[in-house]
């Protein structure tokens, strides 16, 4: 059994080869039942949260489980607030191949998915990015969406400065211009597309901010009670999902839905549909876009067998 450390699956999965990994594996389909998330309280103490996430594919000839533990408080420690293992299996036998560091393969198919929609739903002139967070995921975005359009600018805020002037100095050393932004306002959005990766629970992306034309990208709420986006944002929009249980999963959604702004049929697609071509994806210049994800422990699947036949020996 391969033991992949972090430093050999970042390596093994370039997002010019991950996304369109995810690409083939949304349009052939895989099985992925709903995930298991439990809550881990310890008396005294804010809780965290435990997700169990299975997936098997008869055309990759694997099946593979995730485990995912959030503690949204360890930035206080200075530590992340994710931390999760990968374990693949062959399909044919049940042996166990690999052991995979589970926060590449999250951070990287977090990031691949979030620029594979992008390719369907942002303008193709789209060239200035709002990135809201300056964590593990967040970090990654420009450099998946880069493999997807032409990101020239990217615009960082995080509630931690200090992370964001961090970040900032990566991307100018990696060819973006890049700059440090204080506030969220009406000059941090004049961009063509917002991207928040956050544990926020509160919105952080406002309608008032949005122009036409912009593409939205809610990467971090997965729980109920996650919010990055106000019920504003889903009002005459065009939304997307990654998965049907994005509606039953993040608080961006349930909101709305529960307030009467978005109706679920409203949604227009999700991945699958939009990596079949069943759906066409953005329509014109001016609307307003918006995808929601939640993950699925496809993209897992898809990167983990991708980071396994890279490094096999």
């Amino acid at each position: 059994m391969l033991d992949i450390n972090a430093q050999a699956a970042r390596a093994a999965m370039p997002f010019d080869h991950l996304i369109p990994a995810l690409r083939n594996l949304f349009a052939i389909g895989c099985e992925v039942p709903l995930r298991h998330n439990h809550t881990i309280q310890k008396e005294g103490q804010d809780h965290g949260t435990v997700l169990l996430m299975p997936a098997w594919s008869e055309h990759l000839g694997y099946f593979g489980i995730k485990t995912v533990s959030i503690f949204p408080k360890n930035s206080a420690q200075g530590l992340p607030g994710l931390f999760s293992t990968y374990m693949l299996h062959s399909m044919e036998t049940g042996e166990p191949l690999a052991l995979i560091d589970g926060n590449e393969i999250t951070s990287r198919r977090t990031a691949a998915a979030s620029a594979l929609a992008a390719d369907h739903l942002c303008r193709k002139d789209a060239s200035r990015m709002l990135l809201i967070g300056a964590g593990r995921v967040a970090s990654l975005v420009p450099y998946a969406y880069r493999s997807v359009r032409n990101i020239e600018s990217v615009s960082v805020w995080d509630i931690n400065e200090a992370a964001s002037s961090r970040l900032v100095e990566t991307l100018r050393r990696d060819g973006f211009d890049a700059r440090v932004v204080d506030t969220l306002d009406h000059a941090a959005f004049g961009v063509d597309i917002v991207s928040a990766a956050t544990l926020s629970t509160e919105p952080l992306v406002l309608r008032k901010y949005l122009r036409p034309g912009t593409h939205v990208d809610l990467i971090g709420s997965f729980t109920p009670t996650m919010r990055e986006s106000d019920d504003g944002c889903f009002d005459g929009t065009s939304v997307y999902v990654d998965t049907d249980e994005a509606p039953m999963k993040s608080g961006d959604l349930l909101s709305p839905i529960q307030k009467g702004v978005l109706r679920r049929e409203q949604i227009r697609a999700d991945l699958t549909s939009l990596c079949r071509a069943e759906n066409p994806g953005r329509i014109s210049e001016e609307e307003i876009t918006v995808f929601k994800a939640v993950g699925t422990a496809l993209e897992d699947l898809a990167a983990a067998a991708m980071c396994y036949r890279a490094l096999q020996c």
